[in-house]
C-alpha cells in the first residue's frame, strides 16, 4: 500500500506537532546553519556588488603614469611637457598633472616640519579636477586668479587630519601661511590626491620651489582605448627610455577586489555546510529517541498493516520536513541579516541564487541522511516486540 505524498507529508507533520518544542530545537540548528552559510555568502556577494557598481561609476579609463626605474640605476624623471605629449597620443580624451614639493602643510606654524600626518604638498595643473571626474566638498577648486597665489586646496583625508571642514581657514604651507579655497569629495582612484595639499602651479613656483617638472600625471581615456594608450605612453613621453616611465590602471586594484571578493565563496560554503553539518547531527539525534519513544505507536501501525516501507516513509518524511523548516528560515534569516549589513554600509542588497538553491539542496539532503537510520531502525521493529515496549 502506498500513500500519496501529500498524506505522507501530512503524517510527517503529525509527528512532528506532537512534540514540538522538540521539533522547534531541532529545526533552530539547521536554521542557525543555513542562515550563517547565506549570510556569509550574501556578505560577500554584496561587498563585490559594491564594488563593481563603484567601478562602473567611476569608470576603468584613468591612467596614471610616474617616473619607473632608470636603468642606470639613477633617478628617472618625467619631462616638464609630459602633460601636453601625453594630451596628443591617440585615445587620449584629457591629461593633467601633479608635481609633489619639498613641502610640508601643517595646521599651524608651531606644529614641528617633521609631523606631516602623512600629507603631501602637490603643484597641480588647473585640468586636474576635471581629468580625475573629481568634485569638490566644500568652497572651489582652483582657477587663474587663486592659482597664482597662497591658496590651496585641501584632499579629503588632509582635511580630516587637519580638522578643517570648510574655506577659508589659514594653513602652514612651506614657510608662509595659505588660505584654505576648497576641499575635495574623495577620490578613490586617486588616494593620493586625497591626503594632499593642492596648490596652483604658479603659486608654487614663487613660492615653494617648484621646478615645473611633474611627478605624477594623469589621463582619461575611452575605456576601449585604455590598452592601446597604456602601450603608448612610455614611448611618447621617453622615446630613448620608455622603460623610465611607469603607467598603470588604477580602476585595476578595485577590479582586483572585486575579482578577491568571489575567491572567497569557496571558504564560506565550507564555514555554513559545518554549521549546517552540526544541525543535521542534531536532527539525527530528534529521530532517534523519536523512534525510541515512539515503539508502541509503530507496533500498532504495523499490527494494522502498515509495511516496513511505509514506517520507513513515515519517519524519512518527518526528517525531511524537520530539515525543510529550518532551512527555510535559515533562509529568511540569513536574508535578513544579509540586507541589514548591507544597509548599514551603503551597500547594494545581492544574493546569489544558486547559492541559496544549493543550501536548500543541501539541507534536505542532510535531512534525508540524518533521518535514514532512525527510519530504518523504526522499520525493522517486530509488531509483537513494539506493542511489548514500555
Amino acid at each position: 500500500m502506498l500513500l500519496h505524498p501529500g498524506d505522507m507529508a501530512r503524517l510527517g507533520a503529525a509527528g512532528l506537532r506532537a512534540r514540538p518544542a522538540r521539533a522547534a530545537l531541532s529545526a533552530l540548528g539547521v536554521a542557525i546553519g543555513v542562515a550563517t552559510m547565506v549570510a556569509m555568502l550574501g556578505v560577500a556577494a554584496s561587498g563585490q556588488a559594491d564594488l563593481l557598481r563603484r567601478l562602473d561609476a567611476l569608470g576603468t579609463g584613468l591612467l596614471r603614469v610616474q617616473p619607473g626605474e632608470s636603468i642606470g640605476g639613477g633617478e628617472a624623471r618625467l619631462p616638464e611637457r609630459a602633460v601636453a605629449l601625453a594630451a596628443r597620443v591617440d585615445g587620449m580624451a584629457s591629461a593633467s598633472a601633479t608635481g609633489e614639493l619639498d613641502a610640508t602643510v601643517r595646521r599651524t606654524d608651531r606644529i614641528p616640519r617633521v609631523e606631516t600626518g602623512g600629507l603631501t604638498v602637490q603643484a597641480a595643473d588647473l585640468g586636474l579636477l576635471r581629468t580625475l571626474r573629481g568634485g569638490v566638498r566644500a568652497g572651489t577648486w582652483l582657477n587663474d586668479a587663486t592659482a597664482r597665489h597662497p591658496a590651496v586646496v585641501l584632499g579629503a583625508v588632509a582635511a580630516d587630519r587637519l580638522g578643517i571642514t570648510g574655506p577659508g581657514v589659514r594653513v602652514h604651507v612651506g614657510d608662509r601661511w595659505f588660505t584654505v579655497v576648497g576641499i575635495l569629495a574623495p577620490l578613490p582612484l586617486a588616494p593620493e590626491i586625497d591626503r594632499a595639499a593642492l596648490v596652483g602651479v604658479p603659486a608654487a613656483r614663487a613660492h615653494l620651489g617648484y621646478d615645473g617638472r611633474p611627478t605624477t600625471v594623469y589621463g582619461q581615456a575611452a575605456d576601449a582605448a585604455v590598452p592601446a594608450v597604456r602601450a603608448l605612453l612610455p614611448r611618447a613621453l621617453n622615446p630613448e627610455r620608455p622603460g623610465d616611465v611607469a603607467v598603470s590602471r588604477p580602476s585595476d586594484a578595485l577590479a582586483a577586489r572585486a575579482a578577491a571578493a568571489g575567491t572567497l565563496d569557496g571558504l564560506l560554503l565550507g564555514l555554513g555546510a559545518v554549521a549546517l553539518l552540526v544541525g543535521g547531527v542534531g536532527i539525527a539525534n530528534t529521530m532517534v529517541v523519536s523512534v525510541l519513544e515512539r515503539r508502541r505507536e509503530i507496533g500498532l501501525r504495523r499490527a494494522l498493516g502498515a509495511t516496513r516501507g511505509l514506517v520507513r516513509a513515515q519517519f524519512l518524511a518527518e526528517s525531511l520536513l524537520l530539515s525543510a523548516l529550518g532551512g527555510v528560515t535559515g533562509l529568511l534569516l540569513g536574508a535578513l541579516a544579509t540586507a541589514g549589513y548591507a544597509l548599514a554600509r551603503g551597500w547594494p542588497f545581492a544574493l546569489p541564487i544558486p547559492a541559496l538553491a544549493g543550501a536548500l539542496g543541501a539541507t534536505l539532503l542532510v535531512g534525508a541522511v540524518a533521518g535514514l537510520y532512525p527510519a530504518v531502525r523504526a522499520a525493522r521493529l517486530a509488531p509483537t516486540e513494539a506493542l511489548a515496549a514500555s
